[in-house]
């Protein structure tokens, strides 16, 4: 399951980015790319409840991956979603894509493929209780 996670997230680097976006053609953000991800991927992922990242909603985050059937691990492994913190209170959420991370990035306006950032320390990951590992 984790390799078809991590493909789909690839899938949809160039993608626009768009605050609560959740369409590939209108964009989306980084719980968004998450959600679409997982469900190309055959995943039957609920909605995630309202959020505003940027105000610190992260507690948002463990609840909705227990209900999408993700467990909290330690270690990594392709396909896992990881929330990193880029600032003193914003949370993002990124897929491990293997050797890249993918993301939406809102400062470069696109979903992106790019090495895991050093600066933004890594607050959870979250994996696929079929995933294994």
């Amino acid at each position: 399951m984790g390799d078809a996670i991590a493909a789909a997230a690839l899938a949809l680097v160039g993608v626009p980015f768009r605050l609560h976006g959740r369409c590939a053609q209108m964009g989306v953000d980084c719980v968004g790319l998450a959600l679409l991800a997982l469900r190309r991927a055959g995943l039957n992922v609920p909605e995630p409840p309202p959020y505003r990242l940027r105000a610190g909603d992260a507690p948002m985050l463990p609840r909705w991956m227990h209900e999408a059937g993700f467990v909290a691990v330690g270690g990594r492994c392709v396909g896992d979603l990881v929330a990193v913190r880029v600032g003193a209170l914003q949370p993002h959420l990124m897929v491990d894509g293997g050797d890249v991370a993918v993301h939406a990035h809102a400062a470069i306006g696109r979903v992106v493929a790019m090495p895991m950032p050093g600066e933004w320390p890594e607050l959870s990951r979250w994996r696929h209780m079929t995933s294994g590992g």
